[in-house]
C-alpha cells in the first residue's frame, strides 16, 4: 500500500521503504529456521506458532495504513504490549516445550521478549527518528516501547508456562525420560 500511495501522510517519515523489505524477511525468517532444523523425520508444522510470530507485522502495516498510529492516542502503546505478546508467544511455543521448568520458561520468553524489544527500537531509531521529526520524544518514547514490549513477553512467557508442557521431560522429572506429556 504504501508503494502505491506514498503520497499519503500516515506514510511519511516511517521508513516503509525499510518495512517492505524487512516485514516479509523476518516473517519468513522463523518459519525457515524451524524448516531448516526439521528436516529430518515428519514433525507436525507449528502453523499456530507461525500465524503469531507474523502477526504483529500484519497488525503494525494496518495500524499504519489505517492512520491509527497518528489518530488514536494510545494505539502505539497498545501495539507494543500486545504485538510483543502475539510475537514472543508464537517464538515460546517454539522453544518452552524442551524446557523443563515453568519458571525457567517465564524468564526465557520475558528475556527474548526483552532483547527484541531493545532490538527493535533502535532499528526504529536508525532508521527513521535519529534524521525524522520524532526526535524529541524518542526517549520517552523508547523506555515506554521498550517497557510495554518486555511485560507482553512476561505475559506471553506466563501464558506459555501455564499452557505448554515439556515433550521429553528429563530424568528424574515427573513423566522421567518416557517423555509422558502429563503436565505438572
Amino acid at each position: 500500500m504504501a508503494t502505491f500511495a506514498s503520497g499519503l501522510p500516515q506514510f511519511e517519515g516511517k521508513a516503509f521503504g525499510a518495512r517492505l523489505i524487512a516485514y516479509p524477511l523476518l516473517m519468513l525468517l522463523v518459519p525457515a529456521v524451524w524448516w531448516a532444523s526439521h528436516r529430518r523425520g515428519r514433525p507436525a508444522v507449528p502453523w499456530g506458532a507461525f500465524a503469531l510470530v507474523m502477526a504483529p507485522f500484519l497488525i503494525d502495516v494496518t495500524g499504519n495504513t489505517l492512520d491509527l498510529y497518528d489518530s488514536v492516542t494510545w494505539w502505539d502503546d497498545a501495539n507494543h504490549f500486545v504485538n510483543w505478546a502475539l510475537l514472543c508467544g508464537g517464538l515460546g511455543l517454539l522453544m518452552v516445550h524442551r524446557v523443563p521448568s515453568t519458571w525457567v520458561r517465564v524468564l526465557l520468553v520475558t528475556g527474548l521478549g526483552a532483547v527484541l524489544a531493545i532490538a527493535w527500537e533502535l532499528a526504529e531509531w536508525w532508521t527513521f527518528i535519529r534524521h525524522g521529526t520524532e526526535l524529541g520524544t524518542a526517549y520517552t518514547d523508547t523506555l515506554g516501547d521498550e517497557a510495554l514490549g518486555t511485560l507482553g513477553a512476561l505475559l506471553a512467557g506466563a501464558v506459555l508456562a501455564r499452557r505448554t508442557v515439556p515433550l521429553n521431560p528429563g530424568a528424574g522429572a515427573p513423566g522421567g525420560p518416557s517423555g509422558s506429556r502429563r503436565g505438572r
